[in-house]
Order: C-alpha cells, then structure tokens, then sequence
C-alpha cells in the first residue's frame, strides 16, 4: 500500500493478478505484454514488455508486428 492509497482509489490496479498482469523484481512491479496489450496504449515509461512499436511514446496503440 502506498502512502496515499487511502486518497485516491484505483480500482482498476487493485485487480491486477501477481503472474499473469505483472511479477515482482527487486521490489519492483514489472507488468507483463499481456497486461499492457489489455491496458490498450503505451504510457511512454520504457516498460521492459511494452508490446507498442515504436517503444515509448505516450499514447502509441500500435502493437509490434513480431509477437
């Protein structure tokens, strides 16, 4: 729980599934292609699975040609 998870509710990431939307590494949360296919749009952050060519760029739907 974050510091102001009791402010501002996101219902949509407290169902998120640890293994199939993202994994934990380092303590960090590494959300995985198929979540981010289901999200629908790139969110510029450089995520390691990002399935959106070309990699990076805020609001990108377009999906690599090579999954």
């Amino acid at each position: 729980m974050g510091y102001f998870d009791d402010l501002f509710s996101d219902k949509f990431e407290d169902e998120l599934i640890e293994g199939e939307d993202f994994y934990m590494e380092n303590g960090y949360r590494v959300m995985t292609e198929k979540y981010l296919t289901k999200r629908g749009y790139c969110c510029a952050n450089g995520c390691r699975h990002c399935p959106y060519w070309p990699k990076a760029q805020k609001g990108n739907t377009n999906l690599r040609k090579n999954r």
